[in-house]
């Protein structure tokens, strides 16, 4: 029986490469995704202490210095969350970005891989009609020595 050797190997092998390098995207983009989210979380429990701060500074005497910077620390923590809240969809959808192309590299995969399985197929099917044959010529070759 002769040996398969797929025509494209080299393409299914490039093509499994991509896949595993998209792969390694996507799981960048979703600790990405997830250290964003972690930092937004962090900002808002931040946002508490100071909220809890500034109504323990209105119980007590009033201080209009201190009241200025509560203030000034609470508008800016509103800043740093309205931030976080952007790299946290900027890192979505860089996420998701990442899942189309890890999908389109695994189908394009998945295609190579049929491509190879119909090949192997046709190769197979391919050897055993060179099998029949040379059994019909090797039965017509004995019948015709005993005929003889």
């Amino acid at each position: 029986m002769a040996r398969f050797r797929y025509q494209m190997q080299n393409i299914l092998s490039i093509k499994e490469k991509l896949e595993e390098q998209e792969k390694q995207n996507f799981a960048l983009a979703r600790r990405k995704l997830n250290e964003e989210e972690a930092a937004l979380e962090a900002l808002h429990r931040k946002r508490d202490e100071l909220a809890e701060n500034s109504l323990r500074i209105r119980e007590d005497k009033i201080d209009v210095l201190e009241l200025k910077e509560d203030t000034a620390a609470r508008k800016y923590m509103e800043e740093q969350i309205k931030q976080q809240h952007l790299k946290v969809r900027i890192a979505e959808k860089n996420l998701d970005s990442a899942r189309l192309k890890m999908q389109r590299a695994t189908q394009e995969r998945k295609v190579h891989e049929k491509l190879k399985e119909k090949e192997f197929e046709d190769f197979l099917l391919e050897e055993s009609r060179k099998e029949a044959k040379e059994i019909d010529e090797l039965t017509s070759y004995v019948y015709g020595q005993k005929k003889g």
